[in-house]
């Protein structure tokens, strides 16, 4: 069972990433993204269930977008009007049984310069 990010990169502010989130080994149920900047504990960022509800951290409401692509079990992230406090290691998440995240990947690092 792997999750593997991917689509981090160097991005001036104002601009836009895509990451990418692809499961193996069995299908997963709710999603997430979370990120960790250094020195400061991980947040979360936006998470999409089985049914397509999304939600959101107010700091990116409005600017970021979660999807998910079932038959390729795959998630998505569309970033937009990055900013310099969006810099940090996003990985990806899914829950497991008991509704807990169980799952993480390796993350993918997103740098956002001024």
């Amino acid at each position: 069972v792997q999750l593997q990010a991917s689509g981090g990169g160097l991005v001036q502010a104002g601009g836009s990433l895509r990451l990418s989130c692809a499961g193996s080994g069995r299908i997963f149920q709710d999603m997430a993204w979370f990120r960790e900047a250094p020195g400061k504990e991980r947040e979360f960022v936006a998470e999409i269930s089985w049914g397509g509800t999304e939600y959101y951290a107010d700091a990116v409401k409005g600017r970021f977008t979660i999807s998910r692509d079932i038959a390729k079990n795959t998630m998505y992230l569309q970033m937009n009007s990055l900013r310099p406090e969006d810099t940090a290691r996003y990985n990806c998440a899914a829950r497991g049984e008991g509704g807990q995240f169980n799952y993480w990947g390796l993350g993918t690092l997103v740098t956002v310069s001024s």
